[in-house]
């Protein structure tokens, strides 16, 4: 995996060159109930982060399971096999005509439009990914659709189902340091709601 050098802001002559994809989860086994379908704020997650994307990108694309009715976007279902983030990457890199897709898991609904911006304008590479404390975090990241998806379609094959794998193979820029609190100084952008313990979290903070 390498590590790319810093540029300068870029994002404006760059987003007409990508599209957007929102993840959808499934009945999480740790969540106990579809995460896109979970409301934060009177809006489900998918739909926050959709509507969000739609901000920015031509075309914004729902992955995966069942969207919920406020996801506003061009549907995508899986290829046929167990559903991982991985399928759903193959799937959308497979559909859409951009050189990029930003892909967004739908249990990060805190992503904001200043994080968007800032791996839109980060040095291009075939995965452009932020990292925070917890690590890399390859479902916030852009993906370079004709090197990827090779590379995606024949993990996939091999049932390598692991993100965090396929970078192995690629090169990566890395969006992390004092550049993400640039951007997160909260730290809250990339949270992960994977529990109930982590939406009671999110619901009682939603003030600060």
């Amino acid at each position: 995996m390498k590590a790319l050098p810093v540029a300068h802001d870029k994002a404006a002559s760059r987003l007409s060159s990508i599209s957007a994809a929102v993840l959808l989860g499934g009945a999480s086994s740790r969540m106990g109930t579809d995460k896109a379908r979970l409301t934060h704020e009177g809006m489900s997650y998918a739909g926050r982060i959709a509507n969000l994307l739609g901000n920015f990108f031509e075309t914004v694309y729902l992955v995966g399971g069942e969207a919920p009715v406020d996801a506003q976007g061009q549907r995508i279902v899986d290829e046929e096999g167990p559903r991982s983030p991985l399928r759903g990457l193959v799937s959308v890199l497979e559909a859409a005509d951009s050189e990029r897709v930003l892909l967004v898991a739908t249990d990060m609904p805190l992503i904001t439009a200043e994080l968007v911006l800032a791996l839109v304008a980060w040095p291009e590479a075939d995965v452009v990914l932020p990292r925070t404390d917890y690590g890399l975090q390859p479902l916030c990241a852009i993906y370079q659709r004709k090197s990827v998806l090779p590379c995606a379609r024949r993990a996939l094959e091999e049932n390598r189902l692991s993100l965090m794998g396929l970078l192995d193979d690629l090169q990566v820029s890395v969006l992390g340091g004092d550049e993400l609190l640039k951007v997160d100084p909260l730290g809250r952008a990339l949270l992960n709601v994977n529990t109930p313990e982590d939406r009671t979290r999110l619901d009682q903070n939603q003030h600060e």
